[in-house]
């Protein structure tokens, strides 16, 4: 399952988002060169990305921050980006510019020393920013829980677009994180599991202070779940290619 969209697009621009996700993509084109040459890219991210077993030793701390604009490839890139466009604008409206971008941080920060926590003998470098982009999820979850969200569904040749609550997908998402996170040898690469489900927890407690001071349940009452503004329409276009019927023989 992929998200493509939600259906409350925020209503105010996304100054911070759209930030993130220039910086993001800015910040990979400036070593893309380097993916033709291993030696290279590898001394890159033994500089700037994750390396647990050197923050649990108290050495390199700022690829806690540095890592989270590296990306391992166009595809790791496109999917943080989707997420992050989806699932950041609605916070952003709500937190503001400023405690948006706070937010985003420091759910980055969280879930790579959870990551060192969960791994503090690894030497694998770790990048990207999904333990931020969780921390989004986690806060979009206990904000709008009901708002919908167009999954697109791939099941071998089968492709269906069709709208789930937002606590569907999300529970779905952090569960399938942390059964991936169980057994998991961060000792020889692969998905940070327990960096994502950390951010998405460090994301949802986070979240707990402003939600508060909305009221809390109140403001689930008042909104119902959904961002506090009117739902976009998405129609299909109807296509222009004329319909052809065959007759009976």
């Amino acid at each position: 399952m992929f998200p493509i969209r939600d259906h409350n697009p925020s209503e105010k621009t996304p100054f911070i988002t759209y930030a993130l996700i220039a910086v993001n993509i800015l910040v990979f084109l400036a070593y893309w060169p380097l993916f033709s040459d291993e030696r290279a890219l590898q001394a890159l991210f033994f500089d700037w990305a994750l390396i647990p077993a050197d923050a649990a030793d108290g050495r390199n701390v700022h690829t806690l921050l540095t890592s989270m604009f590296l990306h391992g490839g166009i595809l790791h890139l496109a999917g943080n980006m989707l997420f992050l466009w989806i699932f950041g604008d609605n916070l952003e409206e709500d937190f503001g510019h400023l405690g948006f971008l706070l937010f985003y941080l420091a759910s980055g920060v969280g879930a790579g020393l959870i990551h060192v926590l969960a791994a503090p003998w690894s030497l694998v470098p770790t990048v990207g920013a999904s333990g931020a982009i969780a921390g989004v999820m986690g806060g979009y979850l206990l904000f709008y829980p009901r708002a919908r969200v167009d999954v697109l569904f791939i099941f071998i040749i089968i492709f269906k677009i069709f709208p789930i609550p937002a606590w569907i997908m999300l529970g779905v998402w952090f569960a399938l994180q942390l059964f991936g996170g169980v057994g998991a040898d961060m000792s020889v690469g692969g998905v940070a599991y327990w960096a994502h489900a950390g951010g998405f927890i460090i994301g949802f407690g986070l979240a707990v202070p402003p939600w508060l001071r909305r009221g809390g349940r109140a403001f689930w009452a008042k909104t119902h779940g959904h961002p506090d503004h009117p739902e976009a329409k998405y129609d299909l276009t109807r296509s222009r290619i004329p319909t052809v019927r065959r007759g009976p023989r």
